[in-house]
């Protein structure tokens, strides 16, 4: 994908997201960013168009969407709130139809099932810790998992061990079965996802990644 196309954002308030608002711009990219306050938002770019509105609103959805040509989202689950992802990404998908957009990239934990997984013990303890802390929010992501794999877009499910909150950056490990490693630093989950918009590789497959 070329760097004059434009990319909608999900999650740019989140762990990860301001990473990944950053490496758009600094790689030339458009972006138009879905926030529910944009004068809490620090970032200013000549590049970057904000559209207020929530992710569980679909009218704000299909406006973030205007004019894009892929859609990443590192959109998580605040406390204290109903599950949102399954229903964003229904949203998501929707939109992306009526748009006749084709490429969607989006993050989840490693508590996530997928056909063929070859889970190591520590990833399946991690993940039944995940399931019994937080089961309505782990439904919930299995759900959104559903939801893409019965839509015809190109989407990648992104799966991650614990997020370091790191500019540093250095090799990442992927594996398709399991989660090769402990963390994955921002930077590197940043510039992995911005990959996915060029590599055809993960199309419709659910990755884990984790920094080496």
């Amino acid at each position: 994908m070329q760097q004059n196309q434009t990319i909608a954002v999900l999650g740019a308030t989140g762990k990860s997201g301001k990473y990944l608002v950053n490496q758009l711009l600094e790689q030339g990219y458009f972006i138009r960013v879905l926030l529910r306050d944009p004068g809490k938002f620090a970032i200013r770019h000549a590049c970057m168009a904000m559209v207020q509105g929530d992710a569980r609103d679909y009218t704000a959805i299909y406006k973030l969407l205007e004019n894009c040509d892929a859609v990443i989202s590192t959109l998580g689950q605040r406390k204290g709130e109903k599950p949102v992802l399954s229903l964003a990404t229904a949203h998501i998908v929707q939109a992306m139809r009526e748009r006749k957009m084709n490429r969607y990239i989006v993050v989840t934990g490693l508590s996530i099932d997928v056909p063929g997984d070859k889970k190591s013990f520590r990833t399946k303890l991690l993940s039944r810790i995940m399931k019994w802390l937080f089961p309505a929010v782990i439904a919930d992501k299995q759900k959104e998992f559903s939801v893409l794999t019965a839509s015809a877009v190109q989407w990648t499910l992104v799966r991650l061990p614990m997020i370091e909150l790191t500019d540093e950056t250095g090799e990442i490990a992927i594996d398709l079965r399991d989660c090769p490693g402990k963390k994955i630093r921002a930077a590197d989950l940043a510039a992995f996802l911005i990959g996915q918009l060029s590599d055809n590789r993960f199309i419709q497959k659910a990755p884990f990644i984790a920094s080496i």
